[in-house]
């Protein structure tokens, strides 16, 4: 399962590489909302909700259906400003209507009535009704949400904009200052990758999950989602971030420049294609194979040795082994006439703690 970006034909000019107030400010409120999505960065966090005050962080969540599991395409921008105050200018020229419109994409209560040809939640009452029925099977909270927005979507975008500059004296300007030089740093680096060698140089230097497909002339992107989309016409912006580290946000709404969001902390982790995690997670799914690593974890075995302990026998422990092995979660080595198997813990940890503790049990 991959995204696709379209960049036939795009120059080199067309790639825009560029550090964004407004992102990585959205970013620092996504922690502050989902700080359970990222307990390396607890002290962070922490200094940050001190600054902002409970208030503040009150507000935020409040308003958290703009950045928590997602973050609203306007705030992700593909022309970046300098300052947060000329991206708000920015994001202040829209209608009502796209505003209110992607809000509720990011809520995940409008994009059904766009595939169904509805018009607007401004324009259109079945789509205001639909927008109601998938926001109250969230919950009342969701639904509150958009009941707001649709009464005064006005009243609302100034609440927004109020809440992000508040943010930015309380806590995000001084963070900035450092900030802003990391980004920097890192956007000029892309930049001269780019013209020095090419794009495919400088998309390999975003993540691993980020490729250029040059003979398909796209960018391909590895995210649990199967979309297609274009740059043809616009171009494609890559906006660095270190608050927003590990996520990887791409812009993919119909009408929205395509737009990357990547992590530049964290460069040294491993980042497994979703189609490896998907064959170990296969490869586990069995009772036996789970047995064979609670061995294995415990130090190398040979085939006959695993038959031997679990009274199975060595061919069918050898079908398991291979399945295993085929799926990066146990190496093997040979010593003399011997093959002993070995856990890779590491890449059976990153599929998840339970996996790992349930075979040291």
């Amino acid at each position: 399962m991959t995204l696709t970006i379209d960049v036939t034909g795009l120059p080199p000019t067309a790639y825009l590489f560029a550090p964004s107030p407004v992102s990585e400010l959205t970013a620092a409120l996504h922690l502050l909302v989902e700080h359970g999505h990222h307990p390396g960065q607890a002290g962070q966090i922490q200094a940050m909700s001190a600054a902002a005050g409970q208030e503040l962080v009150d507000r935020a969540v409040a308003f958290g259906h703009l950045w928590d599991k997602s973050c609203a395409d306007f705030l992700l921008p593909a022309r970046p400003a300098a300052t947060l105050a000329a991206e708000l200018d920015a994001v202040d020229a829209l209608d009502d209507e796209t505003w209110v419109d992607n809000v509720l994409v990011t809520c995940r209560c409008g994009a059904l009535a766009r595939s169904m040809g509805l018009g607007t939640v401004l324009a259109d009452d079945r789509a205001v009704e639909l927008a109601r029925e998938r926001a109250a099977a969230s919950g009342p909270v969701a639904l509150a949400f958009v009941d707001r927005i649709l009464a005064d979507p006005g009243k609302v975008r100034g609440e927004v904009r109020v809440l992000l500059e508040d943010c930015q004296e309380a806590f995000f300007d001084q963070a900035w200052r450092t900030l802003v030089a990391h980004l920097t740093v890192d956007a000029r680096h892309k930049t001269d990758l780019l013209w020095n060698q090419g794009p495919a140089a400088a998309l390999a230097a975003v993540a691993p999950a980020v490729r250029l497909d040059e003979q398909a002339q796209r960018v391909v992107v590895d995210k649990l989602v199967d979309v297609h989309v274009s740059a043809r016409g616009t171009g494609v912006t890559f906006l660095p971030t270190i608050l927003g580290d590990p996520h990887l946000l791409v812009v993919q709404a119909p009408g929205w420049q395509p737009v990357v969001r990547y992590p530049v902390a964290g460069r040294d982790a491993v980042q497994t294609p979703s189609a490896d995690v998907q064959q170990r997670l296969r490869a586990l799914d069995h009772p036996m194979r789970l047995r064979l690593g609670r061995s294995l974890v415990a130090g190398p075995h040979t085939t006959t040795e695993l038959a031997d302990i679990w009274e199975v026998s060595a061919p069918e422990i050898s079908r398991h082994l291979a399945v295993l092995r085929d799926a990066g979660l146990v190496t093997v080595e040979r010593r003399g006439r011997y093959v002993t198997y070995r856990l890779d813990v590491p890449a059976v940890a990153r599929l998840g703690a339970d996996v790992l503790e349930a075979m040291l049990r």
